[in-house]
């Protein structure tokens, strides 16, 4: 069986309000740019990656580390308001414009600067492996939901009524939350169901240390602290 065409997209706009100008950042080596860059280069199974931006200077920086701009990202999906789907869908339809229809789409949000080429090239596997619709990087949830609370008023209202009956932690199901690395889709799931994550989803999951996502100056505070402890499996060339 033919081997998948792989279409890595990383999504790098340049406004962003958490973080100003989280994308052209310096971590360790390289700018969170320069990290989404190194790692598809990593991977064995992307076909091709491009970088969809609106910022001539992240366009710049990226190229700078070996990354295909083709275009400048409309301003229309350059907003806050703009999802990832469209994002995505608008990168595919400038490959087919060069006669060429992709298998996979893979999202890589330079967000997750500790993601290397095998967990990208392990979640496109999911995808093949299972004939699933989607897959994505898990991390196990930090603080577990069954011991979660809303307010009614001042009063506790358990989250789960089924949480009680778990004393510790480690006893209750495991739970999992995106870690924002990878999200493999296929066209139809992308193109004609406008989904990033498809009925069909599979996980795969990712340690607390690798799964870092940069969204706030605290995010960022504690990938320093990985990077410097080096806790993080990234080569050593990109520390």
């Amino acid at each position: 069986m033919a081997e998948p065409y792989a279409f890595g997209v990383i999504p790098a706009r340049g406004g962003s309000k958490g973080l100003p100008g989280k994308n052209l950042k310096a971590l360790g080596r390289l700018p969170l740019i320069g990290h989404a860059v190194a790692s598809a280069r990593e991977s064995k199974r992307l076909s091709r990656v491009i970088v969809s931006t609106d910022s001539e200077a992240i366009a710049d920086e990226a190229r700078r580390h070996g990354a295909e701009v083709p275009f400048l990202r409309p301003a229309t999906l350059a907003t806050d308001q703009a999802g990832m789907v469209p994002v995505l869908q608008h990168a595919v339809q400038w490959l087919e414009s060069t006669g060429v229809r992709p298998d996979l789409i893979v999202c890589l949000q330079p967000t997750s600067p500790f993601r290397v080429g095998a967990d990208i090239d392990a979640t496109i596997d999911k995808v093949v492996t299972t004939g699933a619709d989607s897959a994505q990087t898990l991390v196990e949830c930090s603080y577990h939901p069954y011991f979660m609370k809303t307010l009614d008023g001042d009063r506790t209202v358990p989250l789960f009524e089924e949480g009680h009956t778990y004393v510790r932690r480690q006893d209750a199901p495991g739970v999992y939350q995106p870690s924002g690395a990878v999200y493999v889709t296929r066209y139809r799931t992308l193109m004609d169901d406008h989904r990033v994550l498809g009925k069909d989803n599979r996980g795969v999951v990712m340690s607390f240390e690798a799964s870092a996502n940069i969204d706030t100056e605290w995010d960022f505070m504690l990938a320093e602290l990985i990077l410097r402890e080096r806790r993080a499996p990234i080569p050593p060339e990109r520390r």
